[in-house]
């Protein structure tokens, strides 16, 4: 008797996905388009309503759809933001009076919202790297073409930045780091740590980010050419509208 040769054919779920995918990358599907409903996908492919929620939950976990809520699913194509470390960071950029974030974004349209700034009691390593508990905190979302990208809060020394431009909205050309130069005490080293993790709930919510996508999360300290801290900046970034560029001598 011979026996029947095994197929290890992909469950139907991920050959509809795959299917769809290939619509979005290769354009077929473009951002904001709605994909076709659970109803559709039952119709064309005779499957079940859960195989075909499981089709397009295979794109939303991806990143290359979002849920809206009483709408359907939609295609979420962007552009990723190129961060390049050192270069968004040099005094040309910000000594000139010119913001980080233009160099990030090379022309696209960017806000800053949900901007707060308070006085606060800093604990743990914030603390203990900036050498004071009293510190002024700048919380901000950053959001590219509307679509919120970044979470960050930057904490300041209050003895240095107590009563000037920093601890105000608007801080003015240069940002931040233009006002420490004229309080003469400019950034003249900085380090970056970055990590991985997934997102809280209210994290998530901010970013508008869908299930199973993962924050970079990068901790930037600011030091002067004295070697003291005077910046100790949390950013949480939704992976998937980045790409994180270093360049390095061999």
């Amino acid at each position: 008797m011979t026996e029947s040769p095994v197929h290890h054919e992909s469950p139907i779920y991920r050959r509809i996905a795959d299917r769809l995918r290939e619509q979005i990358l290769s354009g077929a599907l473009g951002d904001g388009d709605r994909l076709p409903g659970e109803n559709a996908l039952m119709n064309e492919y005779g499957v079940a309503r859960a195989t075909a929620r499981q089709a397009l939950a295979v794109l939303i976990n991806e990143g290359l759809a979002v849920p809206r809520r009483g709408s359907g699913v939609y295609v979420r194509l962007f552009r990723p933001i190129r961060r390049h470390g050192p270069r968004r960071l040099s005094r040309e950029q910000w000594g000139d009076g010119r913001a980080i974030w233009d160099h990030d974004t090379m022309g696209r349209p960017y806000t800053v919202d949900e901007l707060r700034v308070t006085r606060e009691k800093a604990g743990g390593r914030v603390a203990e790297v900036l050498g004071t508990d009293e510190v002024w905190v700048r919380r901000r979302r950053y959001s590219v073409e509307g679509r919120p990208v970044q979470l960050a809060a930057s904490h300041y020394p209050a003895a240095i930045v107590g009563g000037t431009p920093i601890t105000e909205a608007d801080t003015g050309p240069g940002g931040v780091y233009a006002r420490l130069g004229e309080l003469g005490h400019a950034p003249a080293r900085f380090t970056e740590e970055v990590r991985a993790r997934m997102p809280l709930p209210n994290e998530a919510k901010l970013l508008e980010m869908p299930a199973g996508t993962p924050l970079i999360v990068i901790d930037r300290i600011a030091y002067t050419a004295a070697g003291v801290a005077v910046e100790y900046n949390e950013m949480l970034l939704d992976s998937a509208s980045y790409v994180l560029q270093y360049d390095f001598d061999a």
